[in-house]
């Protein structure tokens, strides 16, 4: 099913979003779907750098997997900034992944953030900036 025609069958107005969890579009978006990860987090860096804004609270987003295909649409509950070295064990949790405890998310994380800042030649820092963002599985 494309975003499209989810949103259609969704029965929701308005604006959306449509992106994937790069890759691990499938795994995440799962675990999405079955309501297990409920959160995100983005290096801020790459919002500045490509003019982007924000999410905000009350917005809407189809989740597609590697197919491009849509999986379920969230709905943005919480957005804040925070460091690296600041997530907390109730954030990793609800990021869904792993074992769900902040050690096995900083180490995926660490190994993500650091792949991905090196293709803007920058090194990874824990005291980097984090855009986390809370969600709920609406459709």
């Amino acid at each position: 099913m494309t975003a499209e025609e989810m949103w259609k069958q969704s029965g929701l107005t308005g604006r959306y979003d449509v992106w994937s969890f790069g890759d691990k579009a499938d795994e995440l978006s799962a675990l999405v779907k079955n309501g297990i990860k409920t959160a995100t987090c983005s290096a801020l860096i790459f919002y500045e750098l490509e003019n982007e804004p924000l999410p905000q609270v009350g917005n809407y987003s189809i989740i597609l997997d590697s197919n491009n295909d849509a999986v379920c649409i969230i709905k943005t509950t919480k957005v804040y900034i925070t460091t690296f070295d600041s997530v907390t064990e109730e954030h990793a949790y609800k990021e869904g992944e792993g074992d769900r405890s902040l050690k096995y998310w900083q180490t995926v994380h660490k190994e993500f953030f650091t792949n991905e800042l090196a293709e803007i030649h920058q090194k990874f820092d824990k005291k980097m900036k984090l855009v986390c963002e809370e969600f709920c599985s609406i459709f």
